[in-house]
């Protein structure tokens, strides 16, 4: 595998789905039972935008507290990070706001996204989740509903990632390779910038 280009991190708590996340955008499949993650683990895959090739690292970190330490070592200088929470467990979503607190303290130049998972368990469009949207555009972030048992938003979220990376090196006049959430706004099922998928 070539050098990645871009480094992104999956954070969140336990088995709101981000190893399935993973299995499925690298391997296209889906795993019912996954082990939990010990410390963290890493893929590679290679994208295309526009006939350019990228390189998108992923790191999967553990979600039980007692790794949260060590998941600080794996987020130091990404250029994205997926910070999940669970569709069907909206409780979940208390965990992203302390990862995002951690994240815009850490690594200013990391663009966030907040992930729902496990999209086919739930009727989202039913969902409370006015104050999840305005907090997405609160931090300046990306919010993206998936479901790693159809495969649906995955691919967007990671392609989006590629292109403002290959975007942002084409402007010249930032140097920051930070990825600009006015870049690349989606609307359609499956992912959205600053808002939530209708």
């Amino acid at each position: 595998m070539s050098k990645v280009d871009v480094k992104v991190v999956l954070l969140g708590k336990h088995s709101v789905g981000k190893t399935c996340l993973v299995e499925r955008f690298l391997r296209g499949k889906f795993k019912e039972n996954t082990v939990a993650t010990v410390g963290a683990a890493f893929g590679a895959k290679k994208m295309d935008v526009n006939g350019r090739e990228v390189t998108i690292g992923v790191w999967d970190t553990a979600g039980q507290d007692r790794y949260e330490s060590m998941s600080r070592i794996y987020y130091r200088s990404a250029k994205a990070a997926l910070v999940c929470y669970d569709l069907t467990d909206l409780q979940s979503f208390e965990k992203v706001k302390l990862w995002v607190d951690e994240l815009q303290q850490n690594e200013e130049e990391c663009a966030i996204y907040i992930v729902g998972t496990k999209s086919d368990g739930v009727d989202v469009g039913a969902l409370p989740r006015r104050d999840m949207q305005e907090y997405a555009k609160q931090i300046n972030g990306f919010m993206f509903d998936t479901s790693a048992k159809s495969g649906d938003g995955i691919e967007e979220i990671f392609q989006h990632i590629a292109e403002a990376h290959v975007n942002k090196e084409q402007a010249p006049s930032d140097k920051s390779g930070r990825i600009n959430p006015g870049e690349g706004r989606r609307t359609k099922s499956g992912g959205c910038c600053g808002g939530s998928a209708e």
